[in-house]
């Protein structure tokens, strides 16, 4: 990673209400997981539930697991938990926001060939909007493998559109001077 972006702190966050949330999309290979562990393991005292929007198993790293609830929930050292979102992300909110233990922040991390807006608008256009606080997308690009023809891709073109932080991922991999 040639960038670090930290959870939000506690007290910047007294003034608005809702459970904070960050979505994290990029297209395939760019980083996602890589950031997402990155957020985990930097915690500072809050407890982050976090939403994973795959295909396949859940990419967290192994020293950060600590147990297997059931298949859609696995609990992480840290206090965090993890799920993997089959069907409903309406549900899985509410399974988060209903726990006992409270939660001060959720990432989702969407499937590399997501549009975000989707997920976006669950927040913003349900009952959800009066639970929660979505504040961020942030889109990772791999910089390394980046290629005009993604744009071909309404997935990959939407990802960048509709991100409010554009993080470029692996810029170290790519030669000085590159257009």
């Amino acid at each position: 990673m040639t960038a670090a972006i930290s959870a939000p702190t506690k007290r910047m966050d007294d003034s608005k209400h809702g459970l904070p949330v960050t979505i994290i999309t990029g297209f395939l290979g760019s980083g996602k997981t890589t950031l997402l562990n990155h957020i985990l393991t930097n915690q500072e005292g809050l407890k982050t539930a976090v939403l994973v929007n795959e295909f396949g198993e859940i990419g967290i790293d192994n020293d950060l697991l600590v147990t297997m609830g059931d298949d859609t929930m696995v609990e992480l050292s840290n206090g965090c938990i993890c799920c993997t979102i089959n069907n409903d992300l309406l549900e899985a909110v509410y399974k988060v926001l209903e726990r006992k233990d409270k939660i001060d922040y959720l990432v989702v991390e969407t499937t590399g060939l997501a549009d975000p807006l989707p997920v976006a608008l669950t927040f913003l256009g349900t009952e959800l909007r009066d639970l929660t606080r979505l504040d961020s997308i942030v889109t990772l690009v791999d910089s390394e493998n980046y290629s005009v023809d993604l744009f071909n891709s309404q997935a990959a073109h939407n990802q960048i559109a509709y991100g409010d932080i554009i993080l470029l991922n692996k810029t170290d991999l790519v030669e000085a001077g590159w257009n």
